[in-house]
C-alpha cells in the first residue's frame, strides 16, 4: 500500500474519525504526525478553560506526537519539531499531507518534500475577509510562493476553491474533499437525544409549543452572538426563546445585554457526547459570525445533521454550499440586524416550515461525509 504521512497540530474531533476511516478501509497506509504535544492543547484560550474531550480522538489509527521545541503558542514560531522530517523519512512515506502551513515545522515540511514525494495540502481558508490594499497584495505574493510547494490541494467548498485558485493552483491541482463532521454521531436513530432535549427544555422553563433559537459555540466577537441577542430583543415575541450554549470572553457582557430576560437562556460549555442533545434543544440554529476567520462553521454541519433549520451569516464559509435559501434555512448579510430579524420573523410566521426545512437540511448534509473525503484522498494517492 501507498504510505501517507499526515502532518497536523493535535487531535480534534473533526479529523480523528477521518484518520480512523482511512485506516479501517485499508487502501492506503496512513500515519499521523502530531506537532503540538497533547498536554498543551487542554487549555482552550477561547473558552477560557481546560477542555477534556469525552470522545476518543487517538484510537483506531497510527499516530505519533513529535517533540516540540517551540514556544507553545498559536503563532508561526509555536511549533518547531526538529525530528519531524527525519521521522517522516524513516517511516518511508510515499506522500505527505500537511494540514495548515502557518507553523514553522509545517512550512518546513512543505519545502523539504517538494519535488521529492507528492505534497498534498488541506485547509479551509477563504477570501471572505480580504480587503484591497498593499498588505493584501503582499500577502497574495507570499501565498503564491507558499502554494508553489504543493502538488495537490484538497479544498472543502466553493470559497475554499476560490482561495486556492487565487494563490496559483490550477484546477487539475484541486480535489474536492467536503468539510464534514461525524454525521452518524449526531443521528438520533432511537429518539433518545430528542427525549433528553425535551426534558432539558422543560427544566429551562420553555413551553413545548414555543420556538427556540439556538446558538452553540464560543461566545466571542468573531461569532457575533451579540447580534443575535439584539435581534431577539428587537423582536420581543413572548413565544420566542433564545439559548446560548457555550462560554467565552463575551459571556458576562451578553448576560448584561440580556438584562435578565427570562426567555434568554445561558447554557455552559457541553462536551462532545452531549452536543447532539444541545442541538435538539433548538428549533432553528443560528450562526451569526462576522469574522474575521470564520472559514467554514462546522456547527452548521452538526445542526443540519440533527435535523435543524438554519440561519447563517454570509461571512461563514459554509453558507454558499450548505444553505439553500428558503429550502433548509436562510443566509443573511453579516452584521445586518434588520436582515437577521426578517429571517427569524419568517419562521415565526411559518412555523410549519421549521421542521420541513430541518428535514431537507438533514438530507443535504448526508453528502458532506468523511467517506466522501476518504474516497477522494484514496483516488488521488
Amino acid at each position: 500500500m501507498k504510505k501517507l504521512a499526515v502532518v497536523t497540530t493535535h487531535p480534534i474531533q473533526y479529523y480523528a474519525p477521518l484518520f480512523r476511516l482511512l485506516t479501517e478501509r485499508g487502501k492506503i497506509n496512513c500515519k499521523v504526525f502530531y506537532t503540538w504535544e497533547v498536554e498543551a492543547t487542554k487549555f482552550d484560550v477561547d473558552f477560557g478553560r481546560v477542555i477534556e474531550w469525552d470522545i476518543p480522538l487517538t484510537d483506531g489509527y497510527e499516530h505519533e506526537f513529535v517533540s516540540n521545541q517551540g514556544v507553545m503558542r498559536r503563532d508561526f514560531r509555536g511549533l518547531k519539531n526538529p525530528e519531524l522530517i527525519q521521522k517522516i523519512e524513516a517511516w518511508e512515506a510515499d506522500a505527505v499531507l500537511v494540514i495548515g502551513w502557518n507553523y514553522y515545522s509545517h512550512l518546513k515540511v512543505l519545502r523539504h518534500f517538494k519535488n521529492k514525494i507528492p505534497v498534498f495540502f488541506r485547509g479551509d481558508s477563504t477570501l471572505l475577509d480580504e480587503t484591497p490594499g498593499v498588505k493584501t497584495f503582499a500577502r497574495r505574493i507570499f501565498l503564491l510562493w507558499i502554494y508553489s510547494h504543493v502538488n495537490t490541494a484538497f479544498y472543502v467548498g466553493t470559497h475554499s476553491k476560490a482561495y486556492f485558485r487565487a494563490h496559483g493552483l490550477k484546477d487539475n491541482q484541486l480535489v474536492y474533499t467536503p468539510h464534514a463532521i461525524d454525521n452518524e454521531r449526531f443521528a438520533d436513530k432511537n429518539g433518545q437525544y430528542a427525549e433528553e432535549a425535551k426534558k432539558w427544555r422543560k427544566e429551562l422553563g420553555i413551553p413545548e409549543t414555543d420556538t427556540v433559537l439556538l446558538f452553540a459555540g464560543k461566545l466571542q466577537p468573531k461569532k457575533n452572538p451579540e447580534l443575535l441577542v439584539k435581534a431577539f430583543l428587537a423582536i420581543d415575541n413572548p413565544t420566542l426563546h433564545l439559548i446560548l450554549a457555550g462560554n467565552g470572553e463575551q459571556e458576562e457582557y451578553l448576560k448584561q445585554l440580556a438584562q435578565g430576560n427570562s426567555r434568554i437562556h445561558f447554557v455552559p460549555f457541553q462536551n462532545q457526547s452531549r452536543m447532539p442533545v444541545v442541538y435538539k434543544l433548538g428549533d432553528i440554529f443560528c450562526l451569526t459570525s462576522q469574522g474575521p476567520g470564520e472559514t467554514w462553521g462546522l456547527a452548521v454541519n452538526e445542526a443540519m445533521a440533527c435535523g435543524k433549520a438554519v440561519i447563517v451569516s454570509d461571512r461563514c464559509g459554509c453558507a454558499t454550499d450548505l444553505v439553500k435559501n428558503g429550502n433548509n434555512g436562510f443566509i443573511f448579510e453579516f452584521n445586518n440586524i434588520a436582515d437577521l430579524t426578517e429571517k427569524i420573523q419568517y419562521f415565526l410566521s411559518h412555523k410549519e416550515d421549521i421542521g420541513k426545512m430541518g428535514q431537507r437540511g438533514l438530507e443535504i448534509i448526508q453528502n458532506w461525509s468523511f467517506l466522501s473525503i476518504v474516497k477522494a484522498i484514496e483516488a488521488t494517492i
